[in-house]
């Protein structure tokens, strides 16, 4: 079946939710949490100031990050102001793996990122407005402390057997590689952050992913200590899926949001492979789609768990909001075409190359013959093996069937590239050098 229709949405919180604090409880994005029913009035009064920061310890963000992104514009969209914080100092640090220390990154390095990072956050907040969003860099109030002043001010109101008690801290302590006085000064960090985003911004609520609850603590009790008042802290959950596994990784590689490192296709393609057990915990997490919605794609998937309705739905909306329509688009109809939906011819160059270096691909001069590209791709092993299939009438090349062992990839699709086809559905691309 072809995929849902494209449709251009500006996102909004459901209205049949009488707080924003029900709302992401249903969608199941409070984890763990400072007092919840504190929380709840909070959520439902004036407006607040809150924040979540994100470490340039890459040079994007990645699924993982998507969620405390759609968590804060979700809390913008019910009239809050946020600020979204990027690490340009504990970004230099890093916080504490569970396995092993981080590498270092350079300061240059950190700074570029520190760019790219800033650029990613800022699509999906808004600037407008009473509730205008802010960005702001930790590395300009802590390059200028000096590390008297970070002892004496910061770090007297610390305890170390209660830092040694975080989760973070506790397991490297317990393993192989211990950890380094650095990363066990990064919870001080981020309760700085805190601390600092409170007496500047009046900031009370900080949001951030469940497994880095010792650092949101690390802040409230800062504050509390420092300043004599009560701030909070909402754990999102990680996220994993029906199996148990962590989310959005794949063989250690994460789903990026910068297209150049993940394509729109690439992502696109992800979500379609989303689990049936999944879908409805990806559409309330990832979607801006009502309960109702929800509901309704919902019970269409389950009456017809083969058509995928859920998952076409998921991809069609994330993809959406991480890389806009238009690419959403081009990614269904590249999908379509190379599954026999669509018109190959039509595509764009773009759009298609990302999607053949998803496929088994090689890169093979002008003239080569489908037989010897079949084997270079991976699609048979041997050459004797792609007569047979040439001749058994099962392979096909940009769409139309090859008859003649002798015939050539002339790559004459857009971007100067081929598409084969062994069989319904094992496929592979060819780049055409010239």
């Amino acid at each position: 079946m072809p995929g849902p229709p494209v449709t251009s949405t500006t996102p909004a919180n459901d209205p049949t939710f009488e707080s924003i604090w029900d709302e992401i409880v249903w969608r199941g994005l409070v984890h763990v949490s400072t007092d919840q029913e504190t929380l709840r009035d909070l959520l439902a009064g004036d407006p607040i100031t809150y924040y979540c920061g994100f470490d340039p310890t890459a040079p994007s963000l990645h699924l993982g990050n998507l969620v405390q992104l759609l968590t804060m514009r979700r809390i913008q969209l019910a009239g809050h102001k946020p600020l979204g914080l990027v690490g340009g100092s504990t970004g230099l640090v890093g916080d504490p793996r569970p396995s092993a220390e981080r590498t270092l990154n350079t300061k240059e390095t950190v700074a570029e990122w520190v760019g790219y990072l800033r650029s990613q956050i800022e699509r999906f907040l808004s600037f407008d407005g009473e509730n205008a969003a802010r960005m702001v860099n930790n590395l300009d109030w802590t390059a200028p402390m000096s590390a008297i002043d970070f002892l004496r001010d910061i770090g007297k109101h610390y305890r170390v057997g209660t830092m040694l008690k975080k989760d973070a801290v506790s397991a490297r302590l317990n393993s192989d590689e211990g950890i380094s006085y650095t990363e066990f000064s990064y919870q001080i960090l981020q309760g700085l952050d805190y601390r600092e985003l409170f007496l500047q911004y009046g900031c009370v609520l900080q949001t951030g992913g469940s497994d880095q609850w010792g650092n949101l603590t690390s802040g409230v009790d800062l504050i509390h200590k420092a300043e004599g008042a009560s701030v909070h802290a909402i754990g999102t959950p990680l996220i994993t899926n029906s199996d148990g596994r962590k989310f959005g990784k794949s063989e250690g590689n994460a789903i990026w949001l910068d297209p150049q490192l993940t394509s729109p296709y690439a992502m696109y393609q992800f979500w379609l492979n989303t689990d049936d057990a999944d879908v409805v915990d990806r559409l309330k997490v990832f979607t801006f789609l009502t309960r109702a919605q929800i509901d309704e794609v919902a019970a269409a998937h389950t009456a017809e768990p083969f058509r995928r309705i859920g998952q076409k739905r998921v991809a069609l909306e994330v993809t959406s909001l991480v890389h806009g329509t238009d690419a959403a688009a081009a990614a269904i109809a590249a999908s379509d075409a190379l599954f026999g939906q669509g018109d190959l011819t039509t595509l764009d160059a773009d759009t298609l190359a990302a999607a053949l270096w998803e496929l088994p691909h090689a890169e093979l001069p002008t003239g080569t013959t489908v037989v010897h590209a079949l084997v270079e791709t991976g699609l048979v092993a041997s050459l004797g093996e792609a007569r047979r299939a040439i001749a058994q009438g099962g392979v096909s090349l940009d769409g139309a069937k090859v008859a003649d062992e002798t015939a050539l990839v002339t790559g004459a699709l857009p971007g100067g590239v081929s598409v084969l086809r062994r069989g319904k559905k094992t496929l592979a691309g060819v780049f055409v050098i010239r």
